[in-house]
């Protein structure tokens, strides 16, 4: 493999750094939601996607069943296996790498190697790999932290913590509330999910609001 670009291995850096930190929430809200240390830590060693990871321990904390998390949280992953296609002509990986390349596509790696793109194939492999394999490390190690600081507070309701799920949400989505049709869509899926939070099982209205952007999605195309 060639020499790796300073810029592409400092960008990578710091994304998996900034990335990782937020594995402390994650940790935090999974104790908050009743989970173990172990079970949390499994989440993130496992799934390792903060979206899904958070609408699991959402769902579950608030009485939902897993199969309600499980799909909420496929749905919310969805978008990763979109980020494979992309990625599998720059990567060209088989047999095990490929599994672990399946594993370290998220967000990050994906955008940061598309990021490189400018500076040739090679940027961008290293772009993915470095940044793939960062953001496991720190975030499961920030997991960790987070769980471990939860559970020596005793009560994580008690602190508030109890509203990390919620607020991590927001935190996700309101950087990509960028224009009008993101907006009308997250003013649309609060509506509906405070509509039919009284009437159906806790998580169901999570996946609601995912059938309606896909109906939303559905007419722009059309």
């Amino acid at each position: 493999m060639s020499r790796v670009n300073r810029a592409t291995a400092t960008q990578s850096l710091s994304v998996s750094f900034t990335v990782g930190l937020y594995g402390t929430a994650f940790g935090a809200a999974s104790i908050a939601a009743g989970f173990s240390i172990l079970q949390t830590c499994l989440l993130s060693l496992l799934t390792f996607s903060g979206a899904s990871q958070f609408a699991v321990v959402g769902v579950m904390g608030a009485g939902g069943s897993a199969i309600s998390g499980i799909a909420t949280a496929s749905l919310l992953g969805i978008r990763n296996g979109l980020y494979g296609l992309r990625m599998a002509p720059v990567l060209k990986v088989r047999g095990l790498k490929r599994v672990i390349a399946a594993q370290v596509t998220i967000d990050e790696s994906t955008g940061v190697s598309i990021g490189q793109e400018d500076l040739g194939l090679d940027a961008m492999k290293h772009g993915f790999w470095l940044t793939g394999f960062g953001v496991y490390i720190f975030w499961n190690f920030f997991t960790l932290l987070g769980a471990l600081g939860a559970q020596a507070m005793g009560n994580p309701s008690a602190w508030g913590l109890d509203a990390a799920v919620p607020a991590a949400f927001l935190g996700l989505v309101w950087p990509r509330l960028l224009g009008k049709f993101e907006r009308v869509l997250a003013a649309s899926a609060v509506v509906l999910a405070i509509t039919l939070s009284p009437v159906i099982s806790a998580g169901l209205p999570i996946i609601a609001t995912a059938l309606l952007a896909v109906a939303f999605g559905w007419k722009v195309r059309a």
